[in-house]
């Protein structure tokens, strides 16, 4: 048997910064990892001989400054290279559209000039509301409580100093606040642009990840979602970690075992112990027992409570919302091995294109289209597929003179209709996603010599993802803030004392961002009166 302080289920990353900040505050922490390999899926693997990358999470923008600075990452080796361009979209004409700095401008308007002129607004303002989720994005959010005055008053005191944030906002700021929070991004974009490419390419990211049109009211959230991050200093930027995401875990693990974190891999937690009704550790499937006073799990909520906490200690209504907690994405990821870059019919030479992410999805109504027959099919025929090329800025990953490719493609069904199973599925769409992608570029498919392709249920076999969803949870407005991921524990606290929550089924939701391992730290040091942070 193991006796820690704290022991943390999963060595995703959040684990991990949440492990770093218990240790420095010197506790005996203890991380059990069911994989052998620590990152949850922040991970770099070789997927073909000769190359790699990684595996699921794919790109850097939302890691927090702050995290990235206290752990101190770059002096543990990770280094973030930014994307030459921002964003490249072939069309089905023959013509594209390259977004990023310098270029933007000229580039929209070919399409309508009245989009290039509102495109410095548009990110002025969109900015404003970013900000906002910026400073609250380290904050624990106000939770919603049943105890008397002792128990309210710092929770209303939370909700006076958030008050306070956005009173200080403009009507006009106020008002995009709410839109960006309940309309859709097709509304949204809508009413700022004309043309199809603009639109696509900032609607893009209501969809990622998220199984639902980019006309389902509270998809704007979802695009707002992703451009609080930044890259190096500069906001809203997008980059890649040299040597892949598994390098930001990797930075993290050797800061937290300079801290004395004990890392267990290859450690799947069976059970969760309690004692007369508290956490008090776990045993591993082997049988291993460790106990602590304090467990965290870094796991889906899902998972934790549908598995490995006994039913019985749990509150009926709590274990009720749990099971109904929405979980799925569209997501269906496949990594390449290349022998050659493409060639994309609008823009054949090699250039900074090709850094960018590249966006096959060249309207909103397509993405519409591409989520209501994913529905009904099971797939989209004409999916969305993003990818990425991080060997044009990182060619640690593959031999001298060949690629890998990274490919985020939506929609997919996270359970297929009319009992259908992924696995009989999987080649089929992985087909078309190449395919997707050589109507485009001719030749892509021949160039082709190694793939990895993983469906929702694969996601979920590998990492815990359940329904493949990459943010733990889907981000509506019932499951976020302070409901996330049920209201009156959103202060990452669980009903059962003693047990914590740190994944990214807490605030602020999915992407890597380290933040809710962060956060959850602050809470459990001050429940154990240790010394904290801000």
């Amino acid at each position: 048997m193991t006796t820690s302080d704290v022991l943390i289920l999963g060595g995703g990353h959040n684990g991990l910064v949440c492990a770093f900040y218990l240790a420095r505050a010197g506790l005996k922490v203890t991380v059990l990892e069911r994989r052998g390999v620590a990152g949850g899926a922040a991970v770099t693997e070789e997927f073909h001989p000769g190359f790699r990358n990684s595996t699921a999470s794919y790109t850097v923008s939302l890691l927090n400054p702050r995290v990235i600075a206290e752990m101190e990452l770059h002096r543990h080796g990770l280094q973030v290279v930014e994307r030459r361009a921002a964003n490249f979209l072939p069309l089905p004409d023959g013509d594209s559209l390259l977004l990023g700095e310098g270029r933007s401008h000229a580039e929209v308007a070919r399409f309508s000039q009245k989009d290039a002129d509102r495109l410095d607004a548009y990110a002025e303002r969109l900015d404003v509301i970013a900000d906002v989720l910026r400073e609250l994005i380290l904050r624990t959010p106000p939770n919603v409580t049943e105890g008397g005055w002792g128990a309210a008053l710092p929770e209303l005191l939370k909700s006076a100093a958030l008050g306070g944030r956005l009173n200080r906002l403009d009507m006009r700021a106020k008002r995009d606040l709410l839109d960006l929070f309940a309309k859709s991004a097709g509304d949204w974009l809508d009413h700022w642009f004309e043309s199809d490419p603009i639109k696509a390419a900032y609607g893009f990211d209501s969809v990622v990840g998220n199984y639902a049109s980019p006309y389902t009211p509270g998809s704007a959230y979802v695009l707002l979602h992703h451009v609080f991050g930044e890259v190096n200093g500069k906001k809203g930027a997008w980059g890649h970690a040299v040597g892949g995401m598994g390098a930001i875990t990797q930075a993290m693990a050797k800061a937290c075992a300079e801290k004395g974190v004990d890392l267990r891999l290859n450690s799947p937690v069976a059970e969760v112990l309690t004692d007369k009704s508290r956490a008090a550790g776990a045993v591993t499937e082997d049988g291993a027992v460790f106990r602590a006073r304090t467990v965290v799990s870094n796991l889906h909520p899902r998972l934790l409570f549908g598995k490995l906490v006994d039913p019985g200690v749990q509150p009926a209504d709590f274990r009720e919302r749990i099971g109904a907690y929405a979980s799925g994405s569209g997501t269906f990821r496949m990594n390449l091995a290349l022998s050659e870059l493409p060639r994309f019919t609008s823009r054949p030479e090699q250039g900074d294109h090709l850094t960018a992410g590249i966006i096959i999805a060249p309207s909103l109504d397509y993405m519409d289209r591409a989520y209501t027959v994913a529905r009904r099919h099971g797939w989209s025929k004409a999916p969305i597929v993003e990818m990425l090329i991080p060997s044009t800025l990182d060619p640690t990953l593959a031999p001298e003179g060949r690629h890998v490719a990274s490919l985020f493609c939506q929609h997919v069904a996270p359970r297929l209709p009319d009992g259908r199973r992924w696995a009989d599925c999987r080649d089929e769409v992985a087909d078309l996603m190449i395919e997707t992608v050589d109507r485009h570029a001719p030749g892509f498919k021949a160039s082709v010599i190694g793939r990895l392709a993983l469906t929702p249920d694969d996601l979920e076999e590998r990492f815990g993802l359940v329904g493949g969803d990459i943010f733990h949870g889907r981000l509506t407005l019932d499951q976020l803030f302070s409901a996330r991921p049920v209201l009156g524990h959103g202060d990452y606290r669980s009903p059962i004392k003693g047990l914590y929550m740190c994944g990214s089924g807490t605030h602020p939701g999915g992407g890597v961002t380290g933040a809710p391992g962060r956060n959850a730290a602050r809470e459990i040091l001050k429940d154990l009166r240790r010394p904290g942070f801000s």
